[in-house]
């Protein structure tokens, strides 16, 4: 698991690619300190596990469902990265609960200064994820953990302070980039409890008795 707060802006050292398939190295300082193989690495919010690391660098496998699903296939030679390490057991939560296991892609489509901040808008590609978006609740984008300032049909937006820009690779991006989108996994996990309806087991009369886990059945029963 991941907070969400930035440790290092890496750089695309290699791209090996084989179809839908890649392997990335990545160049990197602080995160290399203590990096053993098999280690989780956040990389632009996308959980991936290091197969080889050396002083300067290390790589990572990309498998072909992420390679659909991120904008990891978009990186080239020379791209910045933003990357964290898995939260230790005895770490400071700085951000929220992150997976790393992105949701959709987003695309960019404006950023404007705001007296000390800059506001950025973002369309994501797939629209069921506003669902799990809201004002003020918690959104991963490319790793970075931010709290989004308003919601409308088709579109989000965050409000980012100069550190946060300056510390990211938020400060490259501009209108018509891609970014990767984690939404707040309580809302998906609160999803599938209120809407979950147990398969029948044969033989069992109880099973067929009960009841689907809504928010009239949690009030009925006392949790609410």
């Amino acid at each position: 698991m991941f907070t969400g707060i930035i440790e290092e802006i890496g750089v695309m050292r290699r791209i090996h690619r084989q179809g839908q398939a890649m392997v990335l190295t990545i160049g990197a300082i602080r995160i290399l300190d203590d990096m053993k193989l098999g280690d989780s690495i956040s990389v632009n919010g996308v959980c991936l596990t290091v197969i080889s690391f050396d002083k300067e660098s290390f790589s990572v496998d990309v498998m072909p469902e992420t390679y659909r699903k991120t904008n990891l296939r978009k990186l080239q030679t020379g791209s910045r990265i933003n990357l964290e390490r898995a939260m230790p057991a005895n770490g400071r939560f700085g951000g929220h609960m992150v997976q790393g296991h992105v949701d959709t892609t987003a695309v960019m489509v404006s950023r404007t200064p705001e007296e000390n901040a800059v506001v950025f808008l973002f369309e994501p590609d797939n629209k069921l994820m506003f669902k799990y978006i809201i004002p003020g609740g918690s959104i991963t984008i490319d790793g970075i953990s931010l709290t989004v300032v308003d919601v409308s049909e088709h579109t989000l937006t965050v409000s980012i302070i100069p550190h946060t820009l300056a510390q990211t690779v938020l400060q490259d991006k501009k209108p018509g980039d891609t970014v990767n989108l984690e939404c707040d996994v309580l809302g998906k996990y609160i999803e599938k409890l209120l809407g979950f309806q147990p398969a029948p087991s044969s033989g069992k009369t109880t099973d067929s008795k009960r009841m689907p886990m809504t928010a009239a059945y949690l009030a009925e029963h006392g949790f609410m």
